[in-house]
């Protein structure tokens, strides 16, 4: 990752929260060629010291490589939009703000009963705040061993972490109202979160 140290983040716990919040991500590995995934990343246990784990379709072509101490690149993105330099006060160039973590990872793949409790755990994650939740368990059992036999799961025992936030830091207090006010006029959903991530780092209020 391209880290300009003013934008670095190394607080363990905020790169934890963050990948926590932000599952959805890119699994990159290398086979006859780059390939890559965008899937569901369940994260255990804590700051200091955490693994991964996820799953893919077995007739996704990243299936024919998968073995144990394979390594592969998890990134996770955050809220970011294109900022306009018009935006600004002055003349300057234009820019993208956005926060990222790129996680090194090895893997080992799971057994049939480590799959079905990852997912039992996944679908959890995302379904426990539905009207009507359904678990993965409420599922037939036929299903459920039919679904099994169609993907397979792996941990991700993270080497490396590394971390950033663009996010205009160091900008006059003035600008940073203006730039987020232009991001709030956006539809983007997005836009508007990152607007507020904007506000945090730099101790702004825009209300």
């Amino acid at each position: 990752m391209y880290l300009p140290s003013k934008y670095s983040v190394k607080d363990q716990a905020e790169i934890f929260q963050f990948i926590t919040e932000h599952p959805f991500a890119t699994f990159v590995i290398n086979g006859d060629s780059l390939l890559a995934t965008h899937i569901p990343i369940i994260t255990k246990g804590n700051a200091g010291d955490f693994k991964l784990h996820s799953h893919i379709a077995n007739h996704n072509p990243q299936k024919a490589y998968l073995q144990d101490g394979l390594e592969g690149l998890l990134i996770f993105l955050g809220p970011n939009s294109y900022i306009s330099s018009s935006w600004y006060d002055y003349p300057d160039i234009s820019t993208w703000d956005y926060s990222a973590v790129h996680i090194n990872v090895k893997l080992e793949v799971q057994t049939d009963r480590e799959l079905e409790t990852s997912l039992q755990e996944l679908v959890y994650r995302f379904e426990k705040d539905q009207e009507n939740p359904i678990y993965y368990n409420d599922l037939p059992e036929t299903m459920i061993r039919e679904h099994i036999t169609r993907i397979t799961g792996f941990w991700m025992k993270p080497t490396k972490v590394e971390a950033i936030k663009k996010l205009h830091q160091g900008f006059s207090s003035d600008n940073i109202h203006t730039i987020t006010n232009h991001l709030r006029q956006k539809e983007e959903g997005q836009a508007h979160e990152l607007a507020k991530n904007i506000e945090k780092e730099n101790g702004t209020d825009n209300s």
